[in-house]
């Protein structure tokens, strides 16, 4: 498939030595649709090793989806579980069930299709914002960010819940963000990211594990703007932004590129070494399952687009799968 080592030589763009012998790989994989019933947004895909299962949530749909897979196939029916409002992300939770940031707050379900428990209460006017991209760290902590809906200003933030309740880690003048994205962690726990959509930038801080303190903001990954006046199908040339992410083995940082119709895989110094073409327009978020963690996984969108686009791309909002050469990390569980 063309795999690029976290070592290879650095991206020239990116580096400004316009180098050509070192441009980034290509990677055009074979992709196979896991679902045919396509989501309106599916985010926050996960693989529950145990079960065999993956997860993602439809937020416009108000539904969280699993489906059991053996390689690249779905086995059987996609389960639905349909909600009264718009799930942003989910977790497994250690023991067994799902926590879940919901619009109006996070929730413990201890089973599938069960009973939910308010963990806490959103820190929002829940009438502008909701929670959005979202996942645990390795030490069982749940972290979700917000999305502000008028999108006129920085007011998304990243929320923390831990045993002594929600806190607020991220946000603000200084660090907010209008939709927050991309959250995921370095191989050693000791590198977080998190992305702001609408900046077109991903930042990295360091992390200390043992308290979750994020400090030593600084720019990961700069994307180019969104030509003004760009639409689908335009000549102008457009990478797309920052949606969700997740880290491989090698601590590379594999971002979806929202209207760019490609996945990103950035060195752990924030050099591109591959971009990987996605089957639709609009990838969301990627993740890494099955046995070895070599199946990748995306969520996409159909959400908002437009007739002609969907005429070409019928396949937009399923799930997709292909196989890599490289493994990603498992997933984290919430530890109540």
């Amino acid at each position: 498939m063309g795999y690029v080592p976290a070592d290879a030589p650095l991206d020239p763009i990116a580096s400004g030595t316009m180098d050509f012998m070192h441009a980034p790989a290509l990677l055009t994989p074979s992709w196979t649709a896991l679902t045919t019933e396509p989501d309106g947004l599916g985010e926050s895909p996960f693989w529950h090793p145990q079960e065999e299962r993956l997860y993602w949530v439809d937020i416009p749909g108000r539904r969280i989806a699993r489906a059991a897979v053996q390689g690249l196939q779905a086995q059987g029916p996609v389960d639905y579980w349909p909600l009264t409002q718009e799930p942003g992300c989910i977790a497994p939770v250690q023991g067994g069930g799902l926590v879940m940031a919901l619009r109006d707050g996070i929730y413990l379900a201890s089973e599938w299709g069960g009973p939910l428990q308010l963990l806490a209460a959103a820190p929002y006017d829940t009438g502008k914002q909701r929670f959005n991209d979202g996942k645990c760290d390795a030490q069982g902590r749940f972290w979700a960010g917000s999305l502000y809906e008028p999108k006129d200003q920085a007011l998304g933030a990243l929320y923390m819940l831990d045993g002594q309740g929600l806190h607020t880690m991220l946000g603000g003048v200084k660090d907010g963000v209008v939709t927050a994205n991309g959250l995921a962690w370095s191989p050693d726990g000791r590198t977080a990211y998190w992305a702001d959509t609408a900046a077109h930038q991903v930042r990295t801080f360091d992390f200390e594990p043992a308290t979750g303190q994020l400090s030593a903001a600084r720019v990961f990954h700069q994307m180019a703007p969104k030509p003004a006046g760009w639409t689908w199908g335009s000549d102008t040339a457009y990478g797309g932004r920052p949606d969700g992410a997740a880290v491989d083995s090698e601590g590379c940082y594999w971002s979806a590129q929202y209207e760019g119709q490609r996945l990103l895989r950035l060195s752990p110094s924030g050099e591109v070494l591959a971009e990987m073409i996605t089957p639709v327009p609009c990838p969301t978020m990627p993740c890494f399952g099955g046995p070895d963690l070599k199946t990748l996984f995306i969520t996409t969108s159909r959400q908002g687009r437009g007739t002609p686009e969907l005429a070409q791309y019928p396949g937009a909002g399923c799930v997709f799968a292909t196989q890599v050469e490289v493994a990603g990390l498992p997933v984290d569980a919430y530890r109540a």
